[in-house]
């Protein structure tokens, strides 16, 4: 393996890839960028294609916005988004069952890879032999298949589609960072015995944790605790918990502690209405200090106007800057590192149930908008088994019933649930496994 198996986490190296279908996991390589030879690689781009993969790579990112656009198309988005769900579809987890079999999908792919899918990314990937880590299953198949090793596949969903795991799962060689524990058995179901499966949690960033002892992250959720808990409701049922787990009592923060609401759309600019909405709702309560509300749109120039419009024309056009901030990238490596930044101000994180579900062991509550397709849809389950989200309810009434959900210190447990129950060393994780080939597996929740 190289140089990729040292002792030192710093002169860890590999190859890292992700594909541009969304944010999720190009997110997900970011935070492992930092391992990365010669910076992240992503399929389809044109330092890892050829034309003839191009169009291909173009078509699947195409059926991907298709996907996250079309339920506001009239009259027939509800078809067309059926459609494109049902490719992507997964399966009831009970009863439990064997799912090895291959699906549609993974013929498809079989015989795109046998056309030469991937041929210009591994004759990339043979320049220096070193570990590959891929945030998305097509560049992890296409390496199975030419038997590259060791592959590293992330999986960046509470559960899968079957594509990610190749047609003969037994013969396979990708090893696999499952961000929880469903998506353990849910590999399992699919052939992937339990010796290719790492429970890692999903790699959120190294900023936000501040190393493996989690000093950024809890000197982060002690502060938010005391803003989302004005009343100290929370405190006084929780709060030797929380001294016991972040070394000290959260101190509710009445009186002018200002509460930090973010709205991430996704990376197709779906559903930004919601935050035109919340924007309306929350104006009283953003002018009198209450609320601090940030609207994030992506690498979207259109959201971005489109939210500094209404925004204006509402007469909050005096907050923008302060009580309203506007947040827009031209690149998406600049955004990640500006969103990451901003997770550490945000006491509540509005968005549907994406990647950003994982976000939650970050000790951040999150307000779920509809999810879109069958991964959303159980990430969305996920995080209210876990206890650290809740649905959304009425946007244009957000003050009233977010202003009761923190009198009664409801948030504030939310955060904690999320910060406790789901995994938050995911990068160290993968630092472990690359190192070492193995990992210790924890049970205390502060070590996951």
């Amino acid at each position: 393996m190289g140089s990729a198996m040292t002792t030192n986490p710093d002169q860890l190296c590999a190859w890292v890839v992700t594909a541009d279908m969304g944010l999720g996991h190009q997110r997900a390589a970011h935070a492992l960028a930092y391992l990365a030879h010669d910076g992240v690689l992503t399929a389809g781009g044109p330092e890892t294609t050829d034309e003839d993969e191009a169009r291909f790579w173009r078509r699947l990112t195409w059926s991907y916005e298709a996907l996250s656009r079309a339920r506001g198309v009239p009259l027939v988005g509800g078809a067309i988004f059926g459609l494109l769900d049902r490719l992507l579809h997964i399966p009831p987890f009970y009863p439990l069952r064997d799912l090895s079999k291959p699906s549609l999908n993974n013929y498809l792919v079989d015989h795109l890879i046998g056309k030469g899918l991937g041929r210009a990314m591994l004759t990339r990937l043979h320049s220096h032999w070193l570990p590959m880590i891929s945030t998305f299953y097509a560049p992890a198949l296409v390496a199975d298949y030419a038997r590259f090793a060791p592959v590293y596949s992330v999986i960046c969903d509470a559960d899968l589609n079957r594509v990610w795991v190749a047609s003969k799962a037994g013969r396979s060689r990708i090893q696999y960072f499952a961000p929880c524990g469903r998506v353990m058995r849910r590999l399992r179901q699919y052939g992937v015995p339990d010796e290719r499966i790492f429970i890692t949690g999903f790699p959120l960033p190294r900023e936000n944790i501040g190393g493996p002892g989690m000093e950024t992250l809890k000197a982060d959720l002690l502060q938010r605790l005391g803003r989302l808990d004005p009343l100290g409701r929370f405190a006084s049922v929780f709060g030797s918990t929380v001294q016991e787990m972040l070394g000290a009592r959260p101190q509710p923060l009445a009186g002018g502690a200002r509460v930090t609401v973010t709205f991430a759309v996704g990376g197709a600019g779906a559903q930004a209405e919601i935050g035109l909405m919340l924007a309306q709702s929350l104006k009283p309560g953003i002018l009198d200090g209450r609320f601090r509300l940030v609207l994030v749109a992506g690498v979207n120039p259109l959201v971005e106007h489109v939210f500094r419009a209404f925004v204006t024309r509402i007469g909050l056009g005096s907050a923008l800057g302060d009580g309203v901030l506007i947040v827009r990238e031209d690149r998406k490596p600049a955004y990640f590192v500006r969103f990451d930044a901003l997770m550490r101000e945000t006491d509540i994180l509005w968005t549907k149930p994406s990647e950003l579900s994982f976000y939650s062991g970050l000790g951040i509550p999150i307000v779920m908008a509809p999810p879109l397709g069958s991964q959303e849809s159980k990430n969305m389950r996920w995080l209210m088994d876990k206890g650290a989200a809740l649905p959304q309810y009425t946007p244009s009434l957000a003050l009233e019933w977010l202003s009761d959900m923190l009198k009664d210190g409801v948030l504030a447990e939310k955060a904690f649930s999320g910060f406790v129950k789901n995994r938050k060393l995911g990068v160290y994780k993968i630092e472990e496994v690359l190192r070492t080939g193995t990992m210790v597996r924890e049970t205390h929740p502060l070590k996951r």
